[in-house]
């Protein structure tokens, strides 16, 4: 995993634990599920990620 990407993922789960974090907040559903989607979706991006790695050494 490059340097950037993860760098890239991590901003996007630390955007979506905000998003969650002021939905709670706010008692916004809306916000609350769209962060937790951000979340997800860089957790798995970080993990595919780990995936190519392990497989390029």
């Amino acid at each position: 995993m490059s340097g950037t990407d993860k760098l890239t993922n991590k901003i996007e789960e630390m955007s979506g634990k905000g998003k969650q974090a002021v939905g709670d907040a706010t008692d916004d559903r809306d916000l609350q599920a769209e962060g937790q989607k951000e979340e997800s979706k860089s957790n798995l991006k970080q993990a595919g990620e780990k995936v190519k790695d392990a497989f390029k050494k």
